[in-house]
């Protein structure tokens, strides 16, 4: 249920992916501005989970949700239906408004029923449902765009979060239930997250599996440029290649499960950085000595993605780890901080994709290089929090 509830997001991303060309062809304008529609969702899940937290903290963690997936449904119908780029952007921002709900009372859940180990655990069968929407999403919609239309797509999202709602209605357990007594005053709201943001454990541990999870969202941006135009690869291609770079995620969340019997979550964070850096790197070097091709530019990515599958459900474990107490309240602003740096990446990429895809690769190495600082603070001042 929770893996579901966290993957719309990610279907959102990847599944419109491979029909850039299309819904540029289709609205008139270019894929670099349809490229916006991906950082205004990213924007969307940003502002959307700092909402979502004090509501989760108030009503529970289920009727919040419920109102995320209803929003989620028109707006994926607005997306499907616009006859314009400003139409798609605006759309895709309030898409994201609704998908956060769900995202962020997933987090809140299992820091709700597990301790910081077993929350890693977790987290890693979290990100295994969630890395699989990687592998089937660009590719179904990269069919769907070729055989019917981009929109068709959108509307199949809809009809995913109609179901969805349903589902969770009826067989999801009981979650923890609201605080009738927790206020929602814009200033109650603004002191709980200026205690967090406050706490050392969770703001280093945050920015650092943020900036290290916003390299993802820069190859998002840029993918599409990178392989069907410059390489010029189809669709149909373009989807296998993305399917093939997640399978690294899915397989760094089966290993991380089986390191965690004997290495500490912080540990594994700190190899997985370094190794993630060195790929950085790798990449930055290749492209200088004009090495580039699809195989090797997919290696690269392939080998910094499952680096990320084992950064980010440890980072996350961390984060919440000694937040108990407002769960809700952590779970969102870790993903707000998540989103909106993610959307900084995204942005940086999509606005410069006319000159190359260097950019892209110089803001993934850069978020892997600046996590690593973070990740070696925070080893040396935060071990009697873990």
């Amino acid at each position: 249920m929770l893996g579901l509830l966290t993957s719309i997001g990610p279907l959102s991303i990847d599944m419109y992916l491979p029909s850039f060309g299309s819904i540029a062809d289709s609205l008139h304008t270019t894929t670099s501005s349809i490229a916006l529609s991906l950082s205004s969702f990213f924007i969307g899940l940003g502002v959307g989970q700092l909402f979502y937290g004090p509501l989760l903290e108030r009503y529970g963690r289920v009727k919040p949700t419920y109102i995320g997936l209803g929003i989620y449904a028109l707006s994926s119908l607005g997306c499907a239906y616009s006859q314009s780029v400003e139409m798609l952007i605006f759309f895709r921002f309030t898409q994201a408004l609704g998908a956060c709900g769900g995202m962020v009372a997933s987090r809140a859940i299992v820091r709700d029923n597990f301790k910081t180990t077993e929350a890693a655990k977790a987290f890693s069968m979290l990100m295994i449902i969630v890395a699989v929407s990687p592998i089937i999403a660009p590719t179904l919609g990269g069919y769907i765009s070729e055989w019917t239309s981009w929109r068709t797509v959108f509307i199949i999202l809809a009809a995913l979060s109609i179901s969805l709602w349903a589902l969770l209605y009826f067989f999801l357990p009981k979650a923890k239930p609201g605080n009738p007594n927790y206020s929602l005053k814009l200033s109650s709201i603004g002191k709980n997250y200026a205690e967090i943001l406050k706490h050392p454990a969770f703001i280093l541990n945050a920015l650092m599996g943020s900036i290290a999870y916003a390299g993802l969202y820069a190859y998002l941006s840029g993918s599409p440029h990178l392989y069907i135009e410059t390489y010029g690869v189809s669709e149909t291609t373009y989807a296998t290649i993305f399917a093939l770079n997640a399978i690294g995620l899915v397989g760094a969340g089966q290993i991380n499960n089986l390191i965690l019997r004997r290495v500490k979550s912080r540990s594994i964070v700190i190899g997985a950085l370094m190794a993630q850096t060195i790929v950085g790197a790798v990449m930055f070097t290749l492209y200088e000595l004009d090495l580039f091709t699809v195989n090797t530019v997919t290696a690269c990515i392939f080998s910094y993605l499952f680096c990320l599958g084992l950064i980010f459900p440890n980072a996350s474990a961390l984060s919440l780890g000694s937040m108990g107490h407002t769960a809700g309240s952590a779970s969102a602003m870790l993903g707000a901080v998540q989103m909106l740096l993610g959307a900084m990446a995204s942005a940086i990429v999509s606005a410069t994709l006319s000159i190359g895809f260097l950019e892209m690769i110089l803001v993934m190495a850069l978020c892997a290089a600046i996590a690593l600082i973070l990740g070696m603070i925070s080893q040396k001042k935060l071990s009697a929090f873990d």
